[in-house]
Formats: structure tokens, C-alpha cells, sequence
């Protein structure tokens, strides 16, 4: 009987868009006719329309994101400018912190908060969710301009297919990110979109609180692991060989998995978590903020999460990366011949790679880097690259959005039909095929 109901992942989608659509229909055709019955009975005088409209509005998939949103919501309210906030997260920090000018609003998890979305009335909506309109979240007719934020200061090629397509805008972190776009749009014959360099507003946070608060004081030598998710990440790769070799340097660990993980790898964390429980030498971590683990740590192992860029970039201290072979076929990178700037420039400038048959002597390896200046040439070099206007990007963030918008006869077309490059699987078949893959967009910091 069970069998009889079920709904496959793809046809759910379609049947979700169908539902989306016929109610958009209705919506938009009832609010047309309240618009002419308005204009009638004021007398053939144009009524006021769009009176509902959020002139700036938020979106944020969930708390992981707020880091980000923080320092652009206290930007608008030390302006004392207006901003709706909203969340599909109920646990979001937002929602508890006292502003003036920012509202903050829970308008429900999965699907409800789409259909939030797809309705909603704006002048200009920022989010750092990729996506939009390839997926359940469709573009709003009412809403006058899509602004996307990289949330992570590294490729905007390593989003899933067809991420950042139909935003009207990017915000963007360094000059590599706007000549990858410029080159997918080229590719896919895709209009031009507004692309402005503002930098990384939650490195920005992350500096000024590492300033205000200092570094840690003297502890025993601490080695942090925090791998992304999915078959490419650590956990998933090589898991119990990589934890039995970081236990035998005699550190003290700390293992801090992707949020993801708990959910996409349930039974993987099950056990693993079981098999090594916390003891003196070795801790699981899984604080939503993670500045005072970040901080703590001598030595940060990861693959491709981006956290390490946090780590490096604003702690000053190098990393170890694995060796996970990543796939890129399920991204936007896959598109682009050149290898990512992550893997291809920043990682061998960043610290060490460390192989499977390296396991073996990764205590040295870790001896090797800890306390060397060997990177810090690189690292300035980095920051100069992937996070212009340190210190500024909130105030530019809002600047972008306060801007005027483009007369709608100006103002850049919605791309077209996308062109599918030979030998490369479609957004639904990626969907479909690689659901319990590894999001790279969702490796920022506040993930990791």
C-alpha cells in the first residue's frame, strides 16, 4: 500500500512547481482585479499601487547563514533604514536580537518558506542561496531585483549547476569570482549581470572579534579536523584511518563535522561518534559559532570546506589539505576547463597536502607547520585576491542596495533558456542523481 503513494524526488519537484504555479496564477489575477477595481472607483485617477512592497528584504536559509546577514543588518540599523529579515529557521539567531529598523520573521521550513518566497513583494531581495528559479524557489514577478552574496571568499564556480544563473546581481569577494562568471555567462550565452566587488562581510566580523578578544592562551598542542560532507569528504573517504592516525600524534583533537553530515551521513556520524566518544584527547564539536575552536587550534585539516579559508586568511595559521580527488562535475566549475582557483592557486599557497599513503607521518607534517612563516608572504597575497575592502563590506553591501534600481526598460533580462553543455547532466538529473553530495556552498565557516 505504502509502495502505492510514494512520490519520487523528481516528480514531487515538478508536482511542487505545478501547485506553486497555478497559485501564483490566481494570486497575481486577484490582485490585478483589486488594482482595476481600485482605479475605478477613484475615478479613472491611477490608484497607489505596490504599497505592500519591502523596498530591501533578506532571505536566509538558516543560522549557519548569520554570520553573513549580522553585519549587513546592523549596517541598515545604524543607518536607520528599513530591512525585513526573513528566515526558514526557527532556531535563527536573528530572531532574537532587538532592532529598530530590521524585522525579523520565521516564515516556516522547506517548501512553506518557498512559497513565501515565490509570492513575495520587493524592490530588492539578497540571499546567499543558489538556485533560484532551477529548484522549488521560482523568481516572483513582484520582486524588482535578485541580489546573490558569495558567502564564502572562494570560486563562484563551485556552486550546483546553474546556481547563480537567474540573479539579476552578484556580490562578490575578489576580481577571479567576476571573470568566472563573466566566463559561464559566456559560455551559456547568458545576458550580463551586475556584478560589484564588495569583499566578505563575515571575515570582516571574524577579524574585529579576533582583534577585540585576542588569541587563545597556552594549551596543549590542539589539531582541529573539519571536513566538508558527502562521498569526497574525509569522514566519508577515509574515516576511521584518518581518526586512528590523527590519535596517534598524541594531540589533542577536536573533530567538528559539517552540519550536513548529521543529517546526509546519519548513520556515518552514528558511528563514528560511537566508536571514538570524547575523551581528554579527543573532543566532537559541534557549536554553532566557531571563532573559540578556530582560535584554539594550532592546525586546521580539512579538504575543500571553507572553513579553512577563515582559518588561514583571518587566523593567520596553515592548514592541511587531503587529497579527496574532488569531483567538480556536479558544479558550475565542470563548465570551465581551467581548474578551480581554490584547488588549482589558493590550497598549494595555503599549506600541505596530505595523501593517503602520508598517513602514516602526518605527526610530521603537522611539526613541520605549526608556528612556520613559510605561508605569510602567500597569505597576504590571498587576502589581496579573494577579500577586497577588508573592514568595509557591510557598508558596501548596503550602498549596492540602497542604490536606485534600473528603470525596468534598463534593467538586465532574466537569462534565457540554458544552453546544456555536451557531455554535461542537466540540473535535474545532477538534483536527482547527487542528492547526497556535498553542497560546496553550504562549506562557509558558519558550516564548518
Amino acid at each position: 500500500m505504502n509502495s502505492l503513494l510514494y512520490i519520487d524526488p523528481g516528480t514531487g519537484s515538478m508536482l511542487f512547481t505545478i501547485i506553486i504555479g497555478a497559485a501564483g496564477v490566481v494570486v497575481f489575477a486577484v490582485r490585478k482585479l483589486i488594482y482595476k477595481l481600485k482605479f475605478i472607483l477613484s475615478g479613472g485617477r491611477q490608484a497607489k499601487v505596490d504599497s505592500s512592497k519591502i523596498p530591501f528584504l533578506v532571505f536566509s536559509e538558516g543560522k549557519r547563514y548569520w554570520n553573513v546577514f549580522e553585519p549587513i543588518c546592523d549596517e541598515f540599523e545604524k543607518r536607520g533604514k528599513d530591512l525585513v529579515y526573513w528566515t526558514a529557521d526557527p532556531d535563527d539567531p536573528a530572531l532574537k536580537k532587538e532592532y529598530e529598523h530590521v524585522k525579523c520573521e520565521f516564515i516556516g521550513e522547506g517548501n512553506r518558506a518557498f512559497v513565501k518566497l515565490n509570492m513575495c513583494n520587493a524592490g530588492v531581495l539578497l540571499a546567499t542561496t543558489p538556485g533560484l528559479d532551477v529548484y522549488q524557489w521560482k523568481r516572483s514577478k513582484n520582486v524588482d531585483k535578485y541580489v546573490h552574496i558569495l558567502h564564502m571568499p572562494n570560486d563562484a564556480t563551485l556552486y550546483r549547476m546553474f546556481g547563480l544563473d537567474y540573479y539579476d546581481a552578484i556580490l562578490v569577494s575578489g576580481q577571479y569570482q567576476v571573470d568566472q562568471i563573466r566566463k559561464l555567462e559566456e559560455l551559456r550565452n547568458l545576458p550580463g549581470k551586475e556584478i560589484e566587488i564588495v569583499g566578505q562581510p563575515y571575515l570582516d566580523l571574524l577579524a574585529e572579534r579576533l582583534e577585540r578578544e585576542g588569541k587563545a592562551p597556552e594549551h596543549n598542542t590542539t589539531v582541529l579536523l573539519a571536513p566538508s560532507w558527502g562521498s569526497s569528504g574525509i569522514l566519508s573517504k577515509y574515516g576511521d584511518k584518518f581518526i586512528d592516525a590523527l590519535i596517534a600524534t598524541g594531540y589533542d583533537i577536536i573533530i567538528r563535522p559539517h552540519p550536513q553530515s548529521f543529517t546526509a551521513e546519519k548513520d556515518l556520524m552514528d558511528r563514528l561518534m560511537a566508536k571514538y566518544p570524547d575523551s581528554d584527547k579527543l573532543k566532537w564539536n559541534r557549536d554553532r559559532d566557531n571563532f573559540d575552536v578556530l582560535n584554539l587550534a594550532d592546525i586546521l585539516i580539512s579538504d575543500f570546506s571553507g572553513v579553512m579559508f577563515d582559518y588561514y586568511l583571518v587566523f593567520g595559521k596553515p592548514i592541511i589539505y587531503a587529497d579527496t580527488s574532488f569531483d567538480k562535475a556536479p558544479y558550475d566549475a565542470a563548465w570551465i576547463e581551467e581548474e578551480p582557483w581554490t584547488f588549482g592557486s589558493a590550497l598549494p599557497r595555503m599549506g600541505k597536502q596530505l595523501r593517503e599513503e602520508d598517513f602514516d607521518s602526518i605527526k610530521d607534517v603537522i611539526d613541520s607547520l605549526i608556528g612556520s612563516s613559510e605561508f605569510e608572504t602567500e597569505r597576504l597575497k590571498l587576502c589581496d585576491e579573494t577579500w577586497a575592502h577588508r573592514g568595509e563590506s557591510a557598508s558596501l553591501v548596503v550602498d549596492y542596495m540602497t542604490r536606485p534600481i534600473s528603470k525596468p526598460e534598463d534593467k538586465k533580462a532574466v537569462p534565457a533558456k540554458r544552453k546544456k553543455k555536451k557531455g554535461i547532466k542537466n540540473a535535474k538529473s545532477v538534483k536527482a542523481e547527487e542528492k547526497n553530495e556535498p553542497a560546496v556552498e553550504d562549506t562557509t565557516a558558519a558550516d564548518a
